[in-house]
């Protein structure tokens, strides 16, 4: 059990974190910061957190365990502001969609105390965002992964597994790149994607009425599309070199069907549909996800949102 646990970032991440670890008796108090006073002030009043700290460092301040739920482009001010209180023993982890952009914050800023630091990203999430939609049950039954660089202390490793695991995680270990080129592929465009279509819909002189006629094929779709545009920005600016990679390959994938389509070609078109078609009734969700929110091997902030 932890005697306290330090939370920076009180949204839906960090709210449904600090309630999984009351809800499996590993914590005795939760202290809560965020930028806004009425966000922690939120959380205090639906238990969620049992302190409210006026800072990231007092929320740091006591607790030998410490969540980082911040948007990812936040890491690094996140770092600089608790650096001095990242002590040998605290186990410090984050909910980030992407790694190397946060490992290389921690390396610049944390220095020889990043062996504090166990970087991690759980797959699971929901459109909506904020405190009130905490849940205990958000990382039951989903992938958590950990990304520990080669200066992370063993014990926190295998400490941040046992805590993930103790609420229900399923923890894989990836390095930065890996986990950045993965969740590229299959959490990072399908937002993009997402984000593009509906835009080309809805921007269309009659797109309100075709809005008007949409099925639950155009609804499962662009689902993700609602998700956190802060949140979003952040992730695809931070991992743009292996998001960009992706894209083109689905440019690629996209002009061979256009291609075939112009040449009324009704064979090639069939093939090129049934070998995905086959290969996605075929695939299983990892980690026994059903569909809510996360994906992966892909978010975060404090805003929560969706993971896919």
């Amino acid at each position: 059990m932890f005697t306290q646990l330090g939370i920076i970032g009180c949204g839906l991440m960090g709210g449904s974190f600090a309630l999984a670890l009351k809800r499996a008796g590993l914590v005795k108090r939760v202290v809560g910061y965020s930028k806004s006073p009425s966000t922690t002030e939120r959380a205090k009043k639906m238990g969620v957190i049992d302190v409210a700290a006026e800072s990231a460092l007092l929320a740091v301040s006591g607790s030998d365990i410490v969540l980082i739920a911040v948007p990812v482009a936040a890491t690094e001010t996140t770092f600089k502001a608790i650096r001095h209180l990242v002590e040998p023993g605290v186990l410090f982890m984050d909910v980030g969609s992407t790694k190397r952009d946060v490992v290389d914050a921690a390396r610049r800023v944390l220095r020889e105390r990043i062996a504090s630091f166990v970087p991690s990203h759980p797959i699971t999430g929901k459109e909506v965002s904020g405190i009130q939609h905490a849940d205990a049950a958000l990382y039951s039954g989903r992938q958590v992964i950990i990304t520990p660089l080669p200066q992370t202390a063993p014990d926190l490793v295998q400490k941040a597994t046992d805590v993930w695991s103790a609420i229900g995680a399923q923890v894989l270990k990836m390095t930065p790149e890996n986990h950045d080129a993965a969740f590229a592929a299959v959490s990072h465009l399908p937002h993009l994607l997402a984000f593009a279509y509906f835009s080309s819909v809805v921007n269309q002189p009659a797109g309100k009425d075709f809005l008007s006629l949409a099925g639950p094929g155009f609804r499962d779709f662009t689902r993700i599309a609602a998700s956190s545009p802060e949140m979003w920005r952040d992730v695809l600016l931070a991992n743009r070199e292996e998001v960009l990679k992706q894209s083109q390959r689905f440019r690629r994938a996209l002009d061979a069907l256009e291609h075939v389509m112009r040449e009324g070609n009704v064979d090639a078109l069939e093939g090129l549909i049934r070998s995905p078609a086959e290969g996605r009734a075929n695939w299983q969700m990892g980690g026994n996800r059903n569909g809510q929110g996360g994906g992966g091997p892909g978010s975060s902030g404090s805003s929560g949102n969706t993971k896919f």
